[in-house]
């Protein structure tokens, strides 16, 4: 009998090399990928210490090992979007395109060119049910690590030839076996920060791309407070990086609640920005997994942990705040949850 064929996207880090680990363990056929993509020669250069890293792994698990050159996706993809994005004054979401346009885009597509029966493995924490032959994507058993609200663009074509197998694991679980497994990254860190890229400041990254223009900060009745460095580089809801130079009588940090590209004011408030019960929120470029029935409540995020809130499915495009508060940004993604299911969303217009 012949072993179900897997490629595993081999990024050097804990969570997809003990994905590989379990998946050779269980009996297939596997085959680590590291992705190379674009990297900004004005920062350290990271990859090749991943790649590195991977390579270790796939020596230790007596794996092939393959190399493969998605810099032009990743580039047009994530980083082109992103800072057009900021350009237009959105806030955008490069993890959640980095999983769309590289992860099960561009190596999905190469890897089914490879072989049209073969699967792709990532470490991300997420789970995949099949219902009456249907793919969903599930929340992980570690609601802490879940990564589901990056992954909401994926459709159920997509999720029937992927496997996540650290999304059935606690993180700690995942730790556990990759010391017992001998693997050379068990202790390695985390990777914070942008996909990929990893640790880098976004204001730095856009600095380079688009010009700083100071502007003013005003409070709610219009009164000039402070100053930003453009307007562009802030995002709503964000109480960093802008300077107040007139001191308010609350002790309690300023949030940006609105922009005016045009003339380049930051407005803020002490409240944070949310969408409130009866608000409706408009999105576009939709992907759901399943038919929503309309009037029916579900529960839904716009920012990556937030707290779920419920709300009314209107149609496609539209959905209303029932309970709870959602800070909706313009370019950021609304993810829509039916109990333990991701079951979509949409872009935040």
């Amino acid at each position: 009998m012949l072993k179900k064929k897997v490629f595993v996207g081999l990024s050097g880090g804990v969570d997809s090399s003990v994905s590989a680990y379990l998946l050779k363990k269980t009996g297939y056929n596997v085959t680590g990928v590291f992705i190379k993509v674009w990297q900004p020669d004005f920062i350290e250069c990271t990859w090749k210490e991943d790649r590195l890293d991977a390579m270790r792994v796939a020596s230790h698990l007596d794996i092939p090992f393959i190399t493969l050159d998605l810099e032009k996706e990743y580039k047009e993809g994530v980083i082109d979007y992103m800072i057009e994005e900021y350009r237009r004054g959105r806030t955008p979401n490069p993890d959640v395109m980095c999983n769309r346009e590289v992860k099960f885009g561009a190596f999905y597509k190469w890897a089914k060119e490879q072989d049209k029966d073969v699967f792709v493995a990532t470490g991300h924490y997420a789970r995949i049910e099949e219902r009456q032959s249907t793919f969903s994507l599930a929340k992980s058993i570690d609601q802490e690590k879940d990564q589901t609200y990056f992954l909401w663009t994926l459709s159920p074509d997509i999720l029937s030839s992927v496997i996540f197998p650290v999304g059935e694991l606690q993180k700690a679980e995942v730790r556990a076996i990759a010391l017992q497994a001998g693997l050379p990254v068990a202790k390695k860190k985390d990777s914070q920060g942008l996909c990929f890229v990893g640790t880098i400041d976004i204001k730095t990254l856009l600095k380079e791309y688009i010009e700083e223009k100071k502007g003013d900060v005003c409070n709610e009745q219009g009164e000039v407070i402070g100053h930003h460095e453009g307007v562009t580089f802030y995002t709503l809801g964000e109480r960093h990086g802008f300077v107040v130079t007139k001191k308010s009588t609350e002790d309690t940090p300023y949030f940006i609640i609105a922009k005016d590209i045009e003339k380049n004011i930051l407005v803020v408030s002490h409240a944070q920005p949310a969408e409130k019960t009866g608000d409706v929120i408009v999105l576009d470029k939709v992907n759901w997994t399943k038919p929503l029935e309309i009037g029916r409540r579900y529960t839904a995020r716009a920012r990556y942990r937030a707290p779920l809130a419920t709300v009314e499915y209107i149609d496609d495009t539209h959905v209303k705040v029932i309970e709870g508060s959602l800070t909706a940004t313009s370019g950021q993604s609304l993810v829509v949850y039916d109990d333990n299911l991701c079951i979509g969303g949409g872009i935040i217009v």
